[in-house]
């Protein structure tokens, strides 16, 4: 008897194309966005903006010899030299030159990255939900039945103890992965674009209504920012999941759709 690969089609056609567009359009809406912000670098609630009482402000303090970047959360400051108000080669704005596109601070290219890539976004998704929804994707792969509902315990603990599913359980995502890609991709993204829609003016003259969803323009941007942290942070951890889980397999799958589940005895 010898060892052969037991290789399993993981993922459809459909879902590693969107898949892979969505990573580039993120990449390039997070980068342009940071250009944006550093434009008006403070956050607020409702439908105007309270200049002296900002949920976040980032910014510098040029009483000093040198200036420093300051953040203020909440009214708490704290010092960000070095990152955020001023990056380490002296520059004064929110973001570093490096986290943004255009690198330079440019307003106008910025927005027209960020409206070009967020369509693009938008279409691929609407490609994506489309496809989900007819083949079955959504209800098979992404909603967890009862019995793993109830697994939901150990599940976690495993993951956090870094253990990953093997053979036949590795053919269906466990109940995390499912509650995961479910909340991003049909709660937090959809939200984010309707929060981008609302700030707007072309789209709110079509849909009056959006601001006010948020509870004003403002709360809108706030909500948008925030997500797209989040976003930042889930990233971080699928793609850390992605390298202690076998990066080739992996990646792999999501090239080719080929996910081998183990080795098997053949003849």
């Amino acid at each position: 008897m010898k060892l052969a690969k037991n290789f399993f089609r993981r993922h459809a056609a459909v879902v590693r194309l969107t898949h892979w567009i969505n990573a580039l359009c993120l990449v390039f809406l997070l980068m342009s966005g940071l250009n944006i912000f550093n434009a008006r670098p403070d956050l607020y609630w409702g439908s105007k903006s309270t200049f002296s009482h900002p949920l976040l402000s980032i910014g510098s303090d040029d009483s000093g010899v040198n200036p420093k970047g300051v953040t203020k959360v909440f009214g708490h400051s704290f010092t960000t030299t070095g990152v955020l108000g001023v990056s380490g080669d002296g520059d004064e704005r929110a973001f570093p030159a490096w986290s943004t596109i255009p690198s330079d601070y440019d307003l106008a290219t910025a927005r027209r990255w960020h409206f070009l890539f967020a369509w693009l976004f938008v279409l691929n998704g609407l490609l994506y939900l489309t496809f989900s929804i007819s083949s079955g994707h959504v209800r098979r792969d992404l909603i967890p039945r009862r019995d793993e509902l109830r697994k939901i315990g150990p599940t976690l603990v495993d993951h956090l103890r870094l253990r990953f599913p093997h053979g036949e359980e590795a053919k269906r995502y466990n109940v995390v992965q499912m509650m995961s890609y479910f909340i991003v991709g049909f709660i937090l993204l959809p939200i984010m674009v309707l929060a981008g829609w609302s700030m707007s003016p072309g789209v709110d003259s079509l849909a009056h209504f959006l601001p006010q969803l948020f509870g004003g323009r403002q709360s809108a941007r706030t909500i948008h920012f925030l997500i797209a942290w989040l976003l930042v942070l889930f990233t971080i951890v699928h793609l850390f999941m992605v390298l202690i889980s076998g990066v080739w397999n992996n990646v792999r799958s999501m090239i080719t759709g080929r996910y081998d589940l183990g080795q098997e005895r053949a003849p």
